[in-house]
């Protein structure tokens, strides 16, 4: 049986409960060469219906409206990590939706969030992120200190009518964790640690607070936001899109969960074949050499100064065989034992997404963050993309590096230091563009997905409902 032969369904069996033949996520967990999390071996798969999506949600300009009015006010939004603004004074413009906010840390630590528009005469304050004593509006002057205060009217004696506590800049909720900074508009609903819920409990052991942004990369896609992050909700993709990664990626395999409205998560492996190709004489060896020849995670899969070509032993699979190699090579590169890691841990894909445009692989390897937001209209978006690495414990952090921008007609390979996911990237975009000219061009009007292996789409457009309709 191969990836294509759906296992029968009983009588009694309820949609969603289908699965890839052979052997599955908790199957591989099991025979995993150290203990894997709990949390790993655990289902949080929720069968939430099979109704076909309406395309107009990708492309309507009333659609959009709303997402800006009902949405985004409302959530937490991932707007900065902390090695962009480390010592006070620094602040970090984040826009998005309409919004512009300055995020600016504090003399004692903390950062707080405010409103980036001068309460004169509405020009935004700050352009590009910096250092700043006092932000000065370059129109007329106006000054704000760091903490928001009115600092400064020029010509004050014609402003008798305004009252210093009534100028304080307006200010958003702002939450924080595991190195990450959070802004809200509005202030009501979960804290943040609730919104996030599972993910402070699974990135306990994966301490992502430890890392700094080695790599970031933004884009302009010519697809709705939705529509192109959705393009990463699912592995179901990849076989045709992807199918360099087949010999060591498995897709048709992978493991897909929801918890509550606002995460999900698929996990999927590496180190096996792909269901969908015939295993016959493929050794394992095969597996690896194909997996270093294409190294379809990411360039720094293992410290590219010193890899190391793996040999599979006699009687041991691909998968722990390059899970020894990672152990050993991680060990070198962060000074840190990660003799009792789980094979998982080092090189499978634990991809979560944080509603509504956020996402961030989990374990102990070099992590890849995604970031998507609404570009100008609704049939554009920009897509950031960064790299965190750990840092060795006798090694100060150091500031976030610059953003790179690419423009509609550069690639995601003109970025080199994204290594081989450039390449991968470019063949998403691939499709991006057709799919977004596909919804608007639909006489059904509708989309239709998969009960398991898209139910992240599904969980995901469920949300954006809970939030447009309440």
């Amino acid at each position: 049986m191969d990836a294509e032969t759906p296992r029968d369904l009983g009588e009694n069996e309820m949609l969603g409960s289908a699965r890839c033949p052979g052997d599955g996520w908790i199957d591989l967990m099991e025979a995993d060469s150290r203990e894997v999390p709990a949390f790993l071996k655990t289902e949080h798969y929720e069968y939430l219906g099979s109704d076909p999506i309406s395309t107009e949600r990708y492309w309507h300009p009333d659609f959009a409206t709303a997402e800006n009015a009902k949405l985004w006010p409302y959530v937490w939004q991932f707007a900065a990590r902390e090695e962009e603004l480390p010592e006070p004074g620094d602040y970090v413009v984040f826009e998005n939706a309409g919004r512009s906010y300055l995020l600016v840390r504090q003399e004692d630590g903390a950062v707080r969030a405010f409103h980036n528009v001068c309460l004169h005469r509405g020009r935004k304050l700050r352009t590009e992120s910096g250092w700043a004593s006092e932000f000065t509006c370059p129109f007329h002057g106006f000054s704000w200190k760091p903490n928001g205060e009115l600092s400064n009217i020029p010509c004050r004696w014609d402003f008798q009518h305004l009252e210093d506590d009534k100028m304080k800049l307006p200010e958003a909720s702002v939450g924080r964790w595991g190195g990450y900074i959070f802004v809200r508009e509005a202030d009501e609903g979960p804290a943040l640690e609730e919104y996030l819920h599972p993910i402070p409990t699974h990135f306990k052991r994966w301490k992502h607070e430890e890392c700094v942004t080695t790599a970031w990369v933004a884009k302009v896609v010519p697809a709705n936001w939705k529509a192109t992050m959705e393009a990463f909700m699912e592995s179901y993709h990849a076989y045709v899109t992807h199918p360099q990664l087949m010999p060591f990626h498995g897709d048709a395999n992978a493991s897909y969960h929801v918890w509550g409205d606002h995460v999900n998560a698929s996990w999927s492996l590496f180190g096996v074949i792909s269901p969908h190709l015939d295993p016959t004489n493929k050794s394992q060896q095969w597996i690896v050499d194909e997996f270093e020849r294409y190294n379809g995670r990411t360039a720094d899969n293992f410290d590219a100064s010193a890899q190391v070509h793996v040999e599979v032993p006699e009687g041991l699979t691909a998968r722990r065989a390059v899970g020894e190699v990672a152990r050993l090579s991680y060990a070198k590169l962060y000074d840190q034992d990660f003799s009792d890691v789980s094979d998982s841990e080092l090189m499978d894909a634990l991809v979560y997404n944080v509603f509504p445009n956020f996402s961030l692989w989990g374990g102990f390897t070099p992590s890849i963050i995604y970031h998507w937001k609404p570009g100008p209209d609704p049939d554009h978006c920009i897509m950031e993309v960064r790299i965190l690495t750990r840092m060795r414990p006798d090694q100060p952090m150091p500031r976030c590096v610059p953003r790179k921008f690419l423009g509609l007609d550069e690639k995601w390979t003109d970025a080199p230091e994204l290594g081989v996911l450039g390449d991968v990237f470019e063949q998403d975009n691939g499709n991006l563009p057709y799919v977004q000219q596909g919804l608007k061009a639909s006489v059904t009007g509708q989309i239709q997905l998969g009960n398991y292996q898209e139910i992240r789409v599904r969980h995901f457009e469920n949300t954006i409902d809970k939030y447009l309709n309440r």
